[in-house]
Parts: structure tokens; C-alpha cells; sequence
């Protein structure tokens, strides 16, 4: 997604050419992002990636990179390109996965990996009847779950004193709420890459809507969130509360302009909806991103849709009664420190970030 929506028949060509270099390797098959990286849990996208590695079921081609380009030629881009085998002269699969191989996963994105991975090992697994399992060693390139009892090549880095742990010490009660296709990023991610759940944190999943692309249904699940998160607010249960809202990103995506004012129109609603919440208790409201999207939807050279994140400076607005500046030119490494200073906690040695407040 941070490239052209078509740009993957140059980069497949690439990969065959060095393979040729190398006198080494094949290209056995093709499949969108949207099919072998799929993360909410929509199990047929994934079998039809796994039944394309393990029994070569897909459109049957000779040539990878031609047949990337028939699909352009139908509308059809990188991201959502159904299963393409590569069969030889006998119009048999060059390659499938198949007992005593072994697998070496070079995605290093956990949430996209997770699915995919556990089709391939899990002993008991109920997202779709994959018959009979090939015996295989499978290593993942990062760690995808803790759960996953599989060898990793590059293993995990351990974050000291991040946000989390700082609140935590602090017994601060804290909701972490966002829908399935944000779901990782206010958990896994935020916690530097920890699945389980830190002291007082509590987790909210909201499932996403089941529609192709979000195009056809922009506003996704951010009212469903917002109730939520206005709900915990009025508990008074939590001190502090860390959401997501997947719209601007997701639909911005699609390229789908119209798709897109209304994602970022149910943000503005939904948004108001908590900062009104949130003020109405004397609290502090922090609206930030961390890359941009939806405000660019068209290349500015090509005239076409535009697909990818920008590289955009984002927002960061402070909502509260405090009346002083804001520094121009933060990162988003100052975003924790500018919460543990408005916290009234001090900002641990780790961290190389500095409070976004000018005047204190």
C-alpha cells in the first residue's frame, strides 16, 4: 500500500530476473495482500491463499508477470489479485508446499502474518476445513504471537519503560478500544510489541463490518466505537483511554474519493461525540496520527486514484484548559512524554522524546 496499486509486475520481473542471476529460485504463485495478508478474521480470504500454496488451486499461468498485467487489464490491481499458479509445460503446478519442506515467512508484519501462519502450523484449526495439513518446518521472520511456539529468525526487542509500563507503575486504569483492523495497534504495537495485557489495561475489540472494501461502507464501525468508548468515559471506571479510528486509513486505501469525505466526515462526528465527553469531566483530549492518507486521494502527476500513506506532517491537537503553546516540529516520540507531562509523571531516561508543551 505504500507503493502504486500496479507497480507489482515490475517488482515480481525484478525478483526473476536476480533469481536468474542467481540460478536459483522459481516464482510459484501470486495472490493479493487482500486474500494472504488478511487480519479480521475473514478465514475464506485466507484459505484461498493457502489452498493456492498447498494444492496450487488458482488461475493457471505460465508466465508470473504476464499474468499480473491480464489482471491489470481487467481492473484488477496488487492488492486484491486472486490466485495465479505458475504451471509448467504439462500444465502442472511448478511448486506447492507439501510435506518435509521448509517455509521461511519473510513478512515481518505481524498482524498481516498471524492468519496465514497458523493455517500452515496450528494442530487444531477451525477458520476453514483445510484437509489434510503438509508437514512442514515453518519459521517466521519476526514474532508474530507469543502463542506461537515456532522459531523466529529475527527475535523480538525488548522496549524498557515504555508508555505502558509507566502507567501501569502508576495503577492508572487504562481502555485500549479500537475495531478489528486497528485492533493490534492500540495493543500489540502500543505496548512495543507485547500480546498480553499490562496491569489496569482493559481491551475492547469491535468487529469491523463484513463488506469487500470499505469503500462500500465508510463509516466501518466508528459509531459502534464511539458508543463504546463514551460509555467507558461515563463509567468512570478508566483514567485514561487510547482508541483508533480506522476510517481515514482504511477507506483512503480504496482510492474511492466520495468513500472518503464520508469516512472522514463520520470522524468528525464521531470525534466531537468523545472530546464532548471527555471535557465534560474536566479532561484532556490528545487527536493525533501518525501517518497521512486520506488527505491526498489523487496522484498529482497521473490524475489517478492514490492508494499509498503520505509522508505528510500530521496533527497534533491538544484539547484541555491549558492555554500556553505548543512547539512546532514535534515527533511522534514526544507524544508520550507531553502525556506523562500533563499526567504529572516523570518521563523515564528511555525516553529521548520532550513534552510538546512550550509554556507549563
Amino acid at each position: 500500500r505504500d507503493t502504486a496499486p500496479d507497480s507489482g509486475a515490475g517488482y515480481v520481473n525484478d525478483l526473476i530476473e536476480k533469481m536468474k542471476e542467481y540460478g536459483v529460485g522459481k516464482v510459484a504463485s501470486v495472490v493479493g495482500r487482500y486474500y494472504a495478508m488478511d487480519r479480521d478474521r475473514r478465514w475464506e480470504r485466507t484459505e484461498k491463499a493457502y489452498r493456492l500454496l498447498t494444492r496450487g488451486e488458482g488461475r493457471p499461468r505460465h508466465d508470473a508477470v504476464q499474468a499480473i498485467r491480464e489482471y491489470y487489464a481487467e481492473g484488477i490491481t496488487d492488492e486484491f489479485m486472486l490466485p495465479i499458479v505458475i504451471v509448467d509445460e504439462a500444465e502442472r503446478p511448478v511448486a506447492t508446499v507439501h510435506d518435509r519442506d521448509s517455509v521461511i515467512f519473510f513478512n515481518f508484519r505481524a498482524d498481516r502474518a498471524r492468519q496465514i501462519t497458523r493455517a500452515f502450523t496450528e494442530e487444531v484449526f477451525s477458520g476453514f476445513d483445510r484437509g489434510p495439513r503438509p508437514g512442514i518446518r515453518f519459521t517466521c521472520m519476526t514474532q508474530y504471537s507469543q502463542s506461537f511456539p515456532l522459531p523466529v529468525a529475527f527475535g523480538p526487542v525488548h522496549h524498557d519503560r515504555i508508555l505502558a509500563d509507566v502507567l501501569a507503575d502508576a495503577s492508572l486504569r487504562n481502555l485500549r478500544i479500537a475495531e478489528t483492523e486497528k485492533y493490534a495497534h492500540v495493543t500489540f504495537f502500543f505496548n512495543g510489541g507485547v500480546e498480553t495485557e499490562f496491569p489496569g489495561e482493559k481491551r475492547i475489540l469491535i468487529q469491523s463490518p463484513r463488506v469487500a472494501t470499505y469503500d462500500l461502507k465508510p463509516e466501518m464501525s466508528a459509531y459502534e466505537v464511539t458508543d463504546a468508548v463514551v460509555a467507558a468515559i461515563e463509567s468512570g471506571e478508566f483514567g485514561i483511554f487510547i482508541m483508533n479510528y480506522a476510517n481515514a486509513d482504511m477507506v483512503g486505501h480504496t482510492g474511492m474519493l466520495d468513500a472518503a469525505i464520508k469516512a472522514v466526515e463520520t470522524i468528525d462526528t464521531c470525534v466531537g461525540r468523545v472530546v464532548e465527553a471527555i471535557r465534560a469531566r474536566g479532561g484532556t483530549v490528545i487527536i493525533t496520527a501518525d501517518h497521512g492518507n486520506a488527505e491526498q486521494m489523487i496522484d498529482y502527476e497521473t490524475g489517478q486514484p492514490f492508494t499509498a500513506h503520505t509522508t505528510n506532517f500530521v496533527p497534533f491537537i491538544l484539547i484541555n484548559d491549558y492555554r500556553g503553546r505548543l512547539r512546532e516540529g514535534g515527533s511522534l516520540q514526544d507524544i508520550a512524554p507531553t502525556i506523562l507531562g500533563l499526567l504529572g509523571l516523570p518521563q523515564p531516561s528511555q525516553m529521548t522524546g520532550e513534552d510538546m508543551r512550550v509554556d507549563k
